[in-house]
């Protein structure tokens, strides 16, 4: 089905109410990334989001709430822990996975008996859910398997004509998509680190990380980490290890003798290790929040420039660089250069 997408302001939440209760998708901002709804115990309306983004089936999906007592009507258990992660990290960018109750259609959680949950720290959101009066199923508000949007241009730019409608609420806080947590098991398993890091989470429960969100059954338990995410069209080659800037100038140099558009994705530390290359800023080391709110958006203005190839500095491993990190080496898949 072809649309007319409308592109809608903060004061069009009822009207963005409505399409959601008509069983249309609409994308709006979070605190993290843009996210694409539906009504989540509505699972026609859940086929929607898959369509408009031709997400794999299996994929779930994260239910967004307006409050905890919502939350807690779509599952079966709350432990006394996960309650107390929710007083200290809800509204913001922490996911838990429990178990589903019924009301909860499998075409939500990729047919498996758990379900995904979080409350969204933007107004638009929250105003959204709570005029909709339902949970809201959203994944990222992208073509599956490009960088995830953190404005609205990025939204229309995959979107326009798929869906019925995008709230334009600015860019983005975060920049990266929230921390999921399975909470089916003792320790809690980190499926994908986000803006609530392990360590902010140790603090109130035990967790362990995982290598694989995968389910026994080859399912994953959570969206982001089986298929191929956040990717531009240009060609993404993450480069780590003690001599990351001499191999980033020689790959430069290889690619641009054969007459590639190289651009070089750094914190502003290194401008200097790269005269004579597009050099995509992520800010200082010393504030990553600012590089995780920037890595889409330059992914993305990396093919606006027409560039062939992006050479990424790896960042730190440890709190928010864990999120950036997981997202970059997503983003290049199979080209990561140790040295």
């Amino acid at each position: 089905m072809r649309y007319e997408t409308k592109m809608l302001t903060a004061a069009d939440i009822e009207l963005a109410a409505h399409l959601l209760r008509q069983g249309e998708c609409v994308a709006f901002p979070t605190e993290t990334v843009y996210g694409l709804g539906a009504n989540a115990l509505d699972k026609r309306a859940v086929a929607k989001i898959y369509a408009a983004k031709g997400r794999p089936a299996d994929n779930p999906l994260i239910v967004h709430c307006h409050s905890q007592a919502q939350a807690r009507e779509l599952v079966r258990d709350w432990p006394q822990q996960v309650q107390k992660l929710a007083d200290a990290f809800w509204p913001g960018p922490l996911t838990v996975v429990l178990p589903k109750n019924p009301v909860v259609p499998a075409a939500v959680t990729g047919g498996l008996d758990t379900v995904a949950l979080r409350i969204p720290d933007h107004p638009i959101a929250l105003d959204l859910i709570a005029a909709a009066r339902l949970p809201v199923a959203a994944p990222s508000a992208n073509l599956s398997g490009r960088p995830s949007p953190t404005r609205a241009e990025h939204v229309w730019q995959d979107l326009a004509g798929r869906i019925a409608a995008i709230i334009d609420g600015g860019p983005t806080g975060w920049g990266v998509e929230s921390t999921v947590l399975d909470c089916t098991r003792l320790p809690f398993r980190l499926l994908r680190p986000g803006g609530i890091t392990l360590e902010d989470l140790r603090r109130l429960a035990p967790v362990e990380t995982a290598n694989s969100g995968l389910h026994t059954s080859g399912a994953p338990l959570s969206p982001g980490v089986k298929y191929r995410h956040y990717s531009p069209s240009a060609q993404v080659i993450l480069v780590t290890g003690k001599r990351v800037a001499e191999n980033i100038r020689r790959l430069a140099a290889c690619h641009g003798q054969k007459g590639k558009k190289v651009a070089v994705m750094a914190c502003d530390e290194s401008r200097d290790n790269y005269p004579g290359v597009i050099f995509l800023a992520l800010g200082s080391k010393a504030n990553l929040q600012v590089a995780a709110a920037r890595i889409y958006h330059l992914l993305r203005q990396a093919d606006a420039m027409g560039c062939d190839v992006i050479l990424i500095e790896e960042l730190p491993r440890e709190h928010l660089g864990r999120a950036i990190m997981d997202r970059l080496q997503k983003a290049a898949g199979p080209n990561i250069i140790e040295t």
